[in-house]
């Protein structure tokens, strides 16, 4: 069995670059700019190369800084740790930065992460390798076919429209705190920040 999850808004209760752009004073054109491409009005690869450009300049050091203050979402803890209990592989595929999502595997102990690459010259933030666009099921496509789960073995827990290709995939797909896109695709709407929330549904789902 394999639970797939998005990372920021998910895993994360928050935004890496909206956060990051209080420290340039333009949080809000970024928070924008962030939720037309949450709710798919935009390309995801658009809006973040415009984000990010706007941003540069900004410390190695206030990234770091600001990744770590991101809080873990309300219930992620306690739904890992059960999850594994159950027998799931763990995966986040995000199109946030690196440096957020390796501490979130790490905090919660996932198996598996995919994100985008900043890029910092001489300690400043000049610009992020795109490894993962908005066709997230083609992003990890290698470790879906090792892995070899039947496609009714797989949950995706997703936001956003950038985040859709995930539920081409899953058996059982449930939007956690949606855009209006993912609640119309999905088999059950969270409306709550607790991750938690998911357990019951998986455990009905796969008869666990």
């Amino acid at each position: 069995m394999l639970a797939i999850f998005d990372t920021e808004g998910v895993l994360i209760d928050g935004e890496f670059l909206p956060e990051l752009a209080k420290i340039t004073g333009n949080e809000r054109e970024i928070l924008e700019i962030t939720n037309k491409g949450i709710n798919g009005e935009i390309k995801w690869e658009e809006g973040l190369l415009k984000r990010v450009n706007k941003l540069l300049g900004i410390s190695y050091e206030e990234c770091i800084t600001t990744a770590a203050q991101l809080p873990i979402m309300n219930g992620a803890k306690e739904t890992f740790v059960t999850l594994r209990k159950l027998g799931f592989t763990t995966l986040t595929v995000s199109g946030g930065p690196d440096i957020l999502v390796n501490r979130v595997k790490e905090e919660l102990k996932i198996d598996y992460a995919f994100s985008n690459e900043l890029i910092f010259k001489n300690g400043k933030l000049n610009g992020i390798d795109i490894k993962v666009n908005s066709k997230k099921d083609e992003v990890i496509r290698d470790v879906l076919k090792n892995i070899n789960e039947k496609k009714e073995n797989i949950v995706a827990i997703i936001d956003g429209a950038n985040d859709i290709g995930l539920f081409k995939i899953s058996g059982l797909k449930i939007s956690f705190n949606g855009a209006k896109l993912i609640n119309e695709k999905s088999d059950f709407l969270i409306k709550k920040k607790d991750l938690g929330e998911i357990i019951p549904i998986i455990r009905e789902a796969f008869a666990l």
